[in-house]
């Protein structure tokens, strides 16, 4: 199941029984995924879920806190429309409801943002609001680099009211508008995380914390096999081009080569994929990889002084672009 539709599914059955949440909830619920109609001079309530169990726990809500009859009808996917939708509407009482949730003022004029009631609750309604917001038009995106809990609002005011309700939760939550549309985001893992389990999403949680875990411990392999590809492609380089320096080397000082540095540099010229311990340990009598190295460093640097006085090339010489790229 898509992390979206398994949070929408968790939340929708999540039993809620303080009378102050279950109120903001519907509240926010018809305020995102809702809207009002005037029809023959009368406010009509009208709003679009996904699932049939968020259209359920709205229809019974608002039977149960405000006394008015749903109608719940089945919207099968036409066209541009893709997926069922399930809508309800009230059309008796509809003027009273939109008071009773604080859809419109005591003037009756539409309330732009959420209605007073949420936007200066307690924590719960806090809670209650994201988790109506995400049931109306949430979605929920793989973690990663782009992962983020995401409502789709109606309006800048509502954003900025789920902005707020973030924030009294502890919760960084951003509004921004996106090609005309009014959204509200969660990107940090964390919070998003934390965002779930105030919602009541907690086995969605774990499902996303285990998915953010399995592609962060994927992530930090392919970074060390990146790694590790890196560094043998250097140290080979590093071998063929200490191989061709050393050839070049007893190419220039010819008989004038100390037995003991001709050894060490025909050792690297012999053995060029080994490391410096392993050369130690073939040479008679055996040596560190300090005692090797500096042999190969004087070698080479008494080669490079006899070039230079001799007017040729020196160790160098043999190099091309190859053993000298990064």
């Amino acid at each position: 199941m898509a992390l979206t539709a398994e949070v929408k599914d968790e939340i929708s059955r999540l039993p809620i029984t303080k009378t102050c949440c279950r109120k903001a909830e519907v509240a926010t619920m018809l305020r995102v995924g809702g809207s009002l109609q005037v029809i023959s001079g009368e406010i009509v309530i009208e709003a679009e879920f996904d699932t049939s169990a968020i259209a359920r726990r709205v229809r019974k809500d608002i039977a149960e806190l405000y006394g008015h009859e749903v109608t719940l009808s089945v919207i099968q996917p036409t066209g541009l429309r893709r997926g069922t939708k399930y809508a309800i509407r009230v059309t008796q009482g509809g003027p009273w409801l939109a008071r009773q949730t604080g859809l419109v003022d005591g003037r009756g004029r539409p309330v732009r943002g959420l209605p007073p009631s949420v936007v200066s609750g307690g924590p719960c309604d806090a809670e209650a609001a994201w988790r109506g917001a995400f049931m109306a038009h949430g979605s929920l995106t793989e973690p990663g680099r782009s992962s983020a809990l995401e409502i789709t609002c109606p309006s800048s005011e509502t954003a900025l009211a789920l902005v707020g309700a973030a924030r009294r939760l502890g919760i960084a939550a951003k509004a921004r508008e996106v090609r005309g549309v009014d959204r509200v985001v969660i990107r940090d893992g964390d919070a998003i995380g934390d965002m779930l389990t105030r919602m009541g999403a907690h086995q969605a949680r774990l499902t996303w914390e285990d998915r953010r875990m399995r592609r962060e411990v994927r992530a930090t392999a392919n970074r060390l096999a990146n790694f590790d590809d890196a560094n043998l492609r250097r140290s080979a380089r590093a071998a063929v081009a200490a191989g061709a320096r050393l050839e070049r080397a007893l190419e220039i000082l010819g008989d004038d080569v100390p037995e003991h540095l001709r050894v060490a540099g025909q050792l690297r010229i012999d053995h060029r994929q080994a490391s410096l311990e392993e050369l130690g340990a073939l040479a008679s009598p055996p040596l560190t990889k300090d005692a090797i190295a500096g042999r190969i460093r004087r070698l080479l640097a008494m080669a490079d002084k006899r070039a230079a006085d001799l007017g040729i090339e020196g160790t160098e010489a043999n190099l091309t672009e190859d053993m000298l790229d990064d």
